[in-house]
């Protein structure tokens, strides 16, 4: 699995819903949409080369939550609960997965099976009750930069050398390790470091050495730090890591909006139409799920008055997602928003169906048993019956 998440919002008209009947105040610049290689589809004006991969990937243009709180918005776009119940902070899909997935059920890998690049995604305790075990590996550094991981080099330039010059004087200092050196209470600990340091100097570490490309596939993916993480990512899920999350910040854009677009999708275009490509080429997407998307959209209406000079805000009445790969299907498009993009016309779908529809092509009931350490007697979803609509309704129109 690879989580595209858009920290603060994508604008649903400017990328993937494009309304350019709707005029200047809505449109703004970007009244130009662009024709797919699917029949009948187009996208926004800026992603020329996702234009050319839409046979890969789906649009779901009647995404809704009604909420307009960051924080809110995040929970129940990356968990499919709703907060309040039983006052429980529940696992985002990829605490979900570590725990399903990962190394309690089987995972081998030297690294963590959920992997966040480059900042956490939560606004809220990614792994919630679950507990630390199950929170994300954040990688954190720029994989743009040539220090993010070049064997024998740590992301702040720290030889192997002095590294290991460190870790010998640690075992000098740990006096009590020595004195107890058969005591079961160390056994984790020396676990962790064991796998702290492969991941620093062993085999396991060199996932992330992007020097190890060709220049020519780096080009691909552009040499921006989004398309560089979209690089690692596919390198993460070729080692076999089941969860792979990109932090894609910037999209909170409440000013100035069409400045940032013209940097940002232009960006975000090369990165992830060449982790597509990358991945069917090398023969992954089919066993890969690809899922774009932020916690909600931006307003429709543009607010051109001060202070805001062009801006978008919060909108999560109607907004866009995108999947791809393990076992949905491309070139379709789900729902239809209206007129101007403000309200869902047709086939709403709530971050619950689609997470559910995540996990079951992940191999994992969305209305089973989640096992926790709290003891507690909860589906990985909540049934449909506590909210409509539940994990139960399935997004058939795009599942194989």
């Amino acid at each position: 699995m690879i989580q595209i998440w858009l920290w603060g919002g994508p604008s649903h008209i400017d990328t993937f819903d494009p309304k350019p009947a709707a005029g200047r105040d809505f449109c703004g610049p970007l009244d130009k949409p662009i024709p797919t290689n699917v029949d009948g589809v187009e996208i926004g004006q800026l992603l020329p080369l996702l234009a050319q991969r839409a046979d890969k990937y789906s649009i779901i243009r009647s995404m809704t939550h009604g909420v307009n709180g960051h924080e809110t918005a995040s929970y129940i776009t990356q968990t499919g609960h709703t907060p309040g119940g039983k006052r429980l902070v529940h696992p985002a899909v990829g605490a979900v997965v570590s725990l399903l997935r990962g190394v309690d059920r089987g995972y081998k890998g030297e690294i963590p099976p959920y992997v966040v690049m480059t900042k956490a995604l939560g606004r809220f305790s990614e792994s919630g009750f679950l507990g630390l075990k199950y929170k994300p590996f954040v990688t954190g550094g720029d994989p743009n930069q040539k220090a993010f991981a070049v064997e024998g080099i740590v992301q702040q330039g720290v030889t192997r050398e002095r590294q290991e010059a460190r870790r010998k004087l640690l075992h000098e200092l740990d006096a009590l390790g020595r004195a107890m050196p058969h005591d079961l209470r160390f056994e984790a600990l020396d676990r962790a470091e064991e796998k702290a340091y492969e991941m620093i100097l062993g085999d396991a570490g060199k996932v992330f050495d992007l020097s190890r490309e060709p220049d020519e596939m780096r080009d691909r993916y552009g040499r921006s730090k989004f398309g560089q993480s979209c690089l690692t990512a596919r390198r993460l899920v070729e080692a076999g890591v089941p969860y792979v999350a990109i932090n894609y910040e910037g999209w909170d854009t409440h000013k100035r909006h069409f400045e940032a677009m013209a940097r940002m999708l232009p960006d975000m275009d090369r990165g992830m139409s060449a982790l597509l490509a990358d991945l069917a080429e090398r023969g992954l997407l089919d066993t890969t799920v690809v899922w774009w998307g932020g916690e909600f959209g931006r307003t429709p209406r543009v607010q051109w008055g001060e202070p805001w000079n062009g801006g978008r805000g919060h909108h999560g009445a109607c907004f866009t997602h995108v999947v791809a790969g393990g076992g949905f299907k491309g070139g379709r498009v789900v729902g239809r928003s209206d007129e101007t993009g403000e309200a869902v016309a047709e086939r709403p779908v709530h971050p619950r169906e689609l997470i559910g529809s995540i996990y079951e092509l992940l191999g994992i009931d969305p209305v089973g048993p989640l096992p926790n350490p709290l003891g507690l007697d909860l589906p990985v979803l909540p049934a449909a019956a506590e909210g409509a609509p539940g994990a139960s309704r399935r997004l058939g129109e795009i599942l194989g």
